[in-house]
């Protein structure tokens, strides 16, 4: 049996959560599919996955193979992309992946217009809240709110975003006055675990170089951004998100931000790809149709709630 076809076997039994998944994405039966996972297990001499009648996870050894094997697949279609020249055209499987809240509400639809430019070219979408390393789970593009620090990843800049202090005009109106960040001690808090569930920071006072941070004992704490904005709109109390998450409530009036001269220096925004990876055609033609839409986003977003 190839090996290089058994890796494909693999990864696409990964991507697809199943080797049922993988059978139907490759057109093949459930026994080939079997048969090329035992090829690369008996090769390899360590069992790579764990199967359940319903689903597989990865082994120790697994978790390793697979980050090789998606970097050989990657290389290899780099090598036959770099081959074909320009003569290539953008095909094949692209994978995004972003932060929920991003995902769902900014890069949507940009994905709308990619598929409608590109028909030969498929998503695949992870919308995850937790730090992804592109290269050992293969993925092409990501969109990542936060400062970086792995230089191996070619990034551009599409913005930034600032954590801001909101809540509802009528819970403002009906609660003491928030001029400082100490005043928030005063009040009801809505918090969720990515921007403080018992304090929050602030940035120094003058002559200081320690952040101030305020603690509190939430009254609501949510696991989701939407659930928190929905909270303070409802008049529960105030929350603390990023600039793009309420620009539309801030300019309709159901959200007013505080505290704006006690905000701490942005966030940036970067649309991320590993290295190399722009020279394929399907990367490339992504981010040229992605940046200049990011761009008008997070810019709009940030002159919504200044």
């Amino acid at each position: 049996m190839d090996r290089l076809d058994a890796m494909k076997v693999f990864v696409a039994a990964l991507d697809e959560g199943s080797l049922a998944g993988a059978g139907r994405k490759l057109r093949r039966s459930p026994a080939a599919v079997s048969r090329a996972i035992a090829f690369l297990e008996k090769h390899v001499g360590a069992e790579l996955l764990h199967r359940t009648t319903r689903s597989i996870k990865l082994s120790e050894a697994g978790e390793r193979y697979a980050a090789a094997c998606r970097r050989v697949l990657i290389d290899l279609e780099e090598a036959d992309i770099t081959a074909a020249g320009e003569r290539s055209a953008p095909r094949g499987t692209l994978t995004v992946t972003a932060p929920v809240f991003a995902g769902e509400t900014v890069l949507g639809p940009i994905l709308d217009a990619f598929l409608d430019a590109y028909p030969a070219v498929s998503v695949r979408l992870y919308l995850l809240d937790r730090f992804v390393n592109l290269i050992d789970e293969g993925i092409d593009v990501a969109l990542r709110i936060g400062h970086l620090a792995d230089s191996s990843l070619v990034a551009t800049r599409v913005g930034e975003v600032r954590r801001v202090v909101t809540a509802s005009p009528r819970y403002l109106a009906q609660n003491p006055r928030i001029v400082e960040p100490a005043d928030l001690a005063k009040h009801q808090i809505i918090t969720f675990a990515d921007l403080g569930i018992d304090s929050w920071s602030f940035p120094p006072l003058d002559g200081s170089s320690a952040p101030r941070t305020v603690h509190f004992t939430p009254r609501l704490i949510v696991n989701s951004i939407w659930g928190a904005i929905v909270a303070a709109v409802s008049g529960r109390g105030v929350t603390r998100v990023l600039s793009y998450h309420v620009p539309q409530q801030v300019r309709e009036g159901s959200l007013a931000i505080v505290l704006k001269d006690h905000e701490l220096p942005p966030t940036p925004v970067h649309l991320i790809s590993p290295n190399g990876r722009l020279s394929v055609p399907k990367v490339r033609v992504f981010f040229d149709l992605a940046l200049p839409r990011f761009r008008s986003h997070f810019a709009t977003a940030s002159r919504d709630t200044e």
